[in-house]
């Protein structure tokens, strides 16, 4: 089986090295990137299947280089940064970033955080344990909404939609289940799970910017809704 590349972005080659030691003793194979530039080129040549990616690069803002590369790809993107606030935290995850680890870090904690978000990864491609795989329906269609499962492609008026791998998990979830009421704790187990610490503002998060992609108005959802009190439920 061919190793998984990871592309780590970050211009302090001790970070570098620390995170080298670790993944590749996990049987991981590295490819670097000192700033956005050549993060964005690494990612459409190489085709890495996750990405480390630091806040705090010398050509752009790290921020930035995730909106980039979500244009190209949905493998998860966990940013590294010595920034603590909640802004920057809520930031990472509205553009399409999937955790966000506070520097100085474990780098034992990073390296089953890699794991946790690759396997899950796996189970977007694959078919596996998040969505359902006993559906028989590999195309789902709402309206002008038409999501491809086995291509993991998501259209709107014919026109793809740029999704990150939380979003179209938690989109597949609802789209499956159509008026089933969902709680937070329910959905941040079943796309989430053990890999982070039950933070549900982060499901709250990625609903809002799932909205903002599907919905006419977001503001006034017409498929994803709000269940007072309860969740969340798709609405057929």
């Amino acid at each position: 089986m061919p190793r998984e590349t990871i592309l780590l972005v970050d211009d302090d080659p001790d970070i570098q090295e620390i995170q080298k030691l670790y993944l590749e003793k996990e049987g991981f194979h590295l490819i670097f990137a000192g700033d956005g530039k050549t993060a964005i080129q690494l990612t459409k040549q190489q085709k890495p299947e996750l990405i480390i990616l630091d806040v705090n690069l010398p050509d752009m803002d790290g921020f930035e280089v995730c909106q980039h590369i979500r244009n190209l790809t949905n493998v998860p993107i966990l940013f590294l940064s010595g920034r603590e606030g909640d802004f920057e935290q809520i930031l990472g995850h509205r553009i399409g970033g999937d955790d966000y680890i506070i520097k100085p870090f474990s780098p034992s904690i990073l390296a089953a955080k890699v794991k946790a978000h690759l396997r899950r990864y796996r189970d977007l491609t694959d078919y596996t344990k998040t969505v359902d795989i006993t559906a028989k329906q590999k195309i789902i269609t709402f309206g002008d909404l038409i999501i491809e499962k086995e291509n993991c492609v998501v259209k709107k008026n014919g026109a793809p939609l740029s999704l990150s791998t939380k979003e179209f998990l938690l989109l597949c979830l609802f789209a499956e289940h159509p008026n089933r009421v969902f709680s937070l704790e329910q959905l941040f187990d079943r796309i989430w799970g053990e890999e982070s610490l039950g933070d549900y503002r982060t499901v709250m998060i990625h609903i809002s910017n799932l909205r903002k992609k599907i919905e006419v108005n977001p503001s006034k959802p017409a498929l994803i809704l709000t269940v007072r009190g309860l969740g969340y439920k798709f609405s057929s």
